[in-house]
């Protein structure tokens, strides 16, 4: 491995380590949102909203075009269609089964991703990227620690919200052409229509104490400028099945930042856990990389 390329992969592993770690921060903000009396439709059409409109002036400052065309058409449908059935799913789930439950069904994700990108992209997953997902899945279910049963639909829904959000990466890694706070604005351009529909439909509670509106600009900030625009920069760099796998740290991050923030007890098996995801993500940066035509974002 090159010295330039050695770098190039790094700096995915870095944007995919601060996605993840955007991610996962960002339930702690929305717990807080939550107490305020808020709903899940109302917080994710604000959190939409003001992340589109941050990163669409992030991407004319660095003077990335907006896409035109056939990438236009991939990412609308990814934001309007992915991430939003993605989310919907996974609030559906929550009120059906637990959230230890809710949140280990949806990271069986970097396998789905591994396992479709084999199928239908015919990316042939290398041994050792097998075992890092191996290992990431095993280090994820002791983080998230022991879960309750639950009713068929909430599973239905959990596992729902892992393949829609599989499929919502590896379409993403398809995207060429287009700068990440470009890619990342129409996404969530596309999110934040779809979830104003809602919205209006539906009329859900905001929040109405100072504190809470701070931390839904948070959730905005952190959990959509800065997440989604740095998960599709390492989406480049990385391709699909290796930024999916990186992004097991993120349920580390939440239960680190719960424990941290709202005093949630973290068990030894949790602390094994985290430290097994980190040792699949040490396995994957030290990987070569396969060759591939994804652009390098500027």
């Amino acid at each position: 491995m090159t010295d330039e390329v050695r770098r190039r992969r790094l700096l995915g592993v870095g944007l995919a380590l601060v996605s993840a770690a955007s991610f996962g921060v960002m339930p702690v903000l929305t717990k807080v949102v939550y107490d305020d009396g808020a709903e899940p439709i109302g917080v994710l059409s604000v959190r939409f909203a003001i992340a589109a409109a941050v990163l669409l002036v992030l991407a004319r400052a660095r003077r990335e075009p907006l896409p035109t065309g056939r990438p236009l058409g991939m990412l609308l449908a990814l934001g309007g269609i992915g991430y939003v059935g993605m989310s919907l799913c996974y609030f559906f789930a929550l009120e059906r089964i637990s959230a230890g439950l809710t949140s280990l069904l949806l990271y069986f994700y970097p396998a789905l991703v591994v396992v479709l990108g084999a199928v239908l992209l015919r990316d042939r997953p290398r041994p050792l990227a097998l075992l890092a997902v191996g290992v990431a899945t095993v280090g994820t279910v002791l983080t998230i620690g022991p879960v309750e049963g639950g009713q068929g639909l909430g599973i239905a829904l959990g596992l729902g919200s892992a393949l829609v959000y599989a499929t919502y990466i590896l379409v993403g890694s398809r995207v060429r052409g287009v700068g990440p706070f470009a890619m990342s604005a129409t996404v969530l351009l596309a999110g934040a229509a779809v979830m104003a529909v809602l919205a209006a439909v539906t009329r859900p509670q905001l929040p109405s104490a100072p504190g809470a509106w701070l931390a839904l600009g948070g959730v905005a900030l952190i959990g959509g400028v800065v997440a989604v625009a740095t998960f599709f920069a390492a989406l480049a760099l990385l391709g699909p099945s290796d930024t999916a796998v990186i992004s097991t740290f993120e349920p580390v991050v939440s239960i680190g930042a719960a424990a941290l923030v709202l005093g949630e007890r973290l068990g030894p098996l949790q602390v094994v856990g985290g430290v097994v995801v980190l040792l699949a993500v040490a396995v994957l940066a030290r990987l070569e990389p396969v060759e591939a035509d994804a652009p390098v974002p500027a």
